[in-house]
């Protein structure tokens, strides 16, 4: 799978897990030059905390593209630490 904004591929694998539609993709994956930490978090009932990335590719900034859980529930355990995506990005099969 390849996670694309703005012309760009930002994230690669093919170790992602499917939640909720969302394909979340391990944290080594991801092209770290492209991401900024965000301020955002937001709870989810039944997998935690999540926390967000702002995607920056070519000067352009997409604020809360990408989210996370650094520490998920019991029963979220498979997407702990994974990365999925939002807000225009487009996740394709390579």
């Amino acid at each position: 799978m390849k996670a694309i904004w703005n012309g760009q591929v930002i994230a690669e694998s093919d170790d992602t897990v499917v939640i909720e539609n969302n394909h979340y993709f391990p944290a080594d994956s991801i092209k770290k030059e492209f991401f900024s930490d965000s301020t955002t978090h937001t709870t989810c009932p039944w997998k935690g905390l999540a926390s967000y990335y702002n995607v920056e590719v070519d000067g352009q900034t997409n604020a809360d593209a990408a989210w996370f859980y650094p520490e998920t529930s019991h029963a979220a355990k498979p997407i702990e630490g994974r990365v999925a995506f939002w807000k225009g990005v487009q996740v394709t099969e390579n």
